[in-house]
């Protein structure tokens, strides 16, 4: 069974704009996929699951850019094992942002919530 890949708006304009940038991420990006469609939730210590529900995960990863030889920047998803659907939430490179947007995910924890 192949998994699915959906963005939210948010994130589409943080690859839109790093992209610009990085000219190898949509490309790196790509690879990352081709990495959680066989282990969804991550395998290695570059992978950490920060939220568990009884439908999703809400994964924390590195994604590595051939651009920035050395640094990576970290992606937010979540991971529906029911439906075998990937949904990224966040982009952001770690030396201009220390932490994730717990809002966004908040937010996003909401419209899945019983």
């Amino acid at each position: 069974m192949t998994i699915s890949f959906n963005e939210l708006p948010e994130f589409h304009k943080e690859l839109k704009r790093f992209g610009k940038k990085y000219k190898s991420l949509p490309n790196d990006l790509q690879e990352f996929c081709n990495v959680v469609s066989t282990v969804p939730l991550g395998n290695s210590k570059h992978f950490n699951v920060i939220t568990q529900t009884e439908i999703l995960h809400i994964v924390k990863a590195r994604l590595f850019c051939r651009y920035l030889k050395g640094s990576s920047f970290r992606i937010i998803y979540s991971y529906f094992e029911q439906g075998q659907q990937i949904e990224f939430l966040e982009l952001y490179f770690k030396g201009d942002k220390e932490c994730k947007n717990r809002e966004r995910i908040k937010k996003y924890l909401k419209n899945y919530q019983n």
